[in-house]
């Protein structure tokens, strides 16, 4: 193999966990399909609301609605996909989730919508959302080997980026052309494949020691997480980051305040061209072993490049600083990943990616009113660079009180190690 072969070898995703779980090829193939539909509807609905409205402040209410269920029912469905078979768990939530996307369509068609429906469909399926993702997560590591890991989450991460630029620059073409219906029930069409994927894909049932979804067995599993400082380190930097640095809310009003309306779908799609490129070529991420490190630097390059986005003038700066963030935010999320998924007991996985889904998600959603209502105070450009330096500084504050964090080395922490062994033995009991 020549120097340069060799070296495209590393730059290209690692595809053993493709090639070696079939499984792992419907549970990807499912989440390819269903993350391009939720992102038509992802930016449709903030779209619908300010032609509604015209009102940056009830755009980012959107995430004010959808905060409570998603804390409430994050931490539940983290219980329930200990206690419960995981494939189950997802493929029903899955149809209440095809039902919401249902009702937005069906509210779009009205002669005249309403708002208020649109924030209740937001609050159920930040519900739902919060019973599948845990159980979702969770799901991997039974059909991946501990080892591919890391290069499963590159591949899930690649066509969630694939999505996340397709369907937001899909999105504003189409709602601006045929309307917000028109995502809506494309949303609803890619749902009915991504069931047909669920359904072939064998239980993954819970352990026979697993403990009854309750509170007691909530609160055993936020005990493990706050007995784990570089586990909590990892949720609060990326709660912080995107409380501070997520300005999805006020892109409507960013393009209009560029004089840029145009590139409103670009806007969407920027980050996720960043986190593409990084997962297009992120065979070098499943080599990295100090994700403590990783995590902070692609958290601080968030930050730095959510600010110059604020403070650039010109549309294509703009997008290239988003495209830049995108990028680090990506980094960032395969460092968390790996971290979570190599180093959490089985028994423990679904209430842990319960405890995950507030982490990666609440932050989003108070971000969103963050930027909203902070815009309107300051005007949209001065939300998006200030909470760009908030970022930073919030990230710089959690690493230096957290140690453990920058320490942490997948080949060498006691956790990780006893979770590749626990995985090893269920490998060989079950004969693979």
């Amino acid at each position: 193999m020549t120097s340069d072969a060799r070296f495209l070898h590393k730059l290209i995703p690692d595809l053993t966990p493709w090639r070696a779980s079939r499984d792992f090829r419907l549970l990807w193939t499912s989440g390819c399909v269903s993350v391009f539909g939720s992102l038509l509807t992802y930016v449709a609905v903030p779209i619908q609301i300010k032609q509604l409205t015209d009102s940056t402040f009830a755009v980012g209410l959107v995430g004010a609605f959808e905060l409570v269920p998603l804390v409430v029912f994050g931490l539940w469905g983290g219980a329930l996909a200990d206690a419960l078979d995981r494939r189950r768990l997802v493929l029903l939530s899955e149809v209440g989730l095809a039902l919401m996307a249902t009702l937005l369509l069906a509210n779009s068609l009205l002669p005249h919508p309403m708002l208020w429906p649109i924030y209740l469909v937001g609050a159920l399926t930040a519900a739902l959302d919060g019973v599948q993702r845990p159980a979702l997560d969770a799901m991997i590591p039974r059909v991946v080997p501990h080892e591919h890991l890391p290069a499963a989450f590159t591949l899930i991460s690649l066509y969630r980026n694939a999505g996340s630029v397709a369907g937001p620059a899909l999105a504003g073409v189409v709602v601006a052309v045929a309307g917000a219906h028109s995502a809506y029930a494309l949303d609803v069409l890619t749902f009915l494949v991504s069931l047909a994927m669920i359904v072939r894909m064998r239980p993954v049932p819970p352990a026979e020691s697993a403990d009854r979804p309750s509170l007691r067995s909530l609160g055993q599993g936020l005990s493990y997480a706050w007995s784990r400082k570089d586990l909590l380190g990892t949720y609060a930097i990326d709660t912080v980051a995107m409380l501070f640095a997520f300005p999805v809310a006020v892109f409507p009003f960013l393009a209009a305040s560029l004089d840029a309306e145009w590139a409103l779908g670009l806007l969407y799609a920027a980050t996720a061209v960043g986190a593409l490129a990084v997962s297009a070529t992120g065979g070098w991420l499943s080599r990295i072993h100090r994700h403590g490190r990783m995590l902070l630097f692609a958290a601080l390059g968030w930050g730095v490049s959510m600010t110059l986005a604020g403070l650039v003038g010109n549309i294509w700066l703009v997008l290239l600083c988003l495209a830049l963030a995108g990028a680090a935010d990506q980094i960032s999320g395969v460092a968390r990943s790996t971290i979570w998924n190599q180093s959490i007991p089985d028994e423990l996985r679904g209430r842990l990616a319960g405890v995950e889904v507030l982490s990666y998600s609440v932050g989003p959603q108070l971000g969103q009113v963050r930027a909203g209502g902070m815009a309107a105070l300051v005007g949209v450009r001065a939300s998006i660079w200030a909470g760009g330096v908030m970022c930073v500084l919030g990230v710089l504050a959690l690493t230096a009180s957290i140690p453990k964090l920058l320490a942490w080395d997948a080949r060498t922490d006691p956790h990780a190690l006893a979770v590749r062994a626990q995985h090893e033995r269920q490998a060989a009991e079950a004969g693979v």
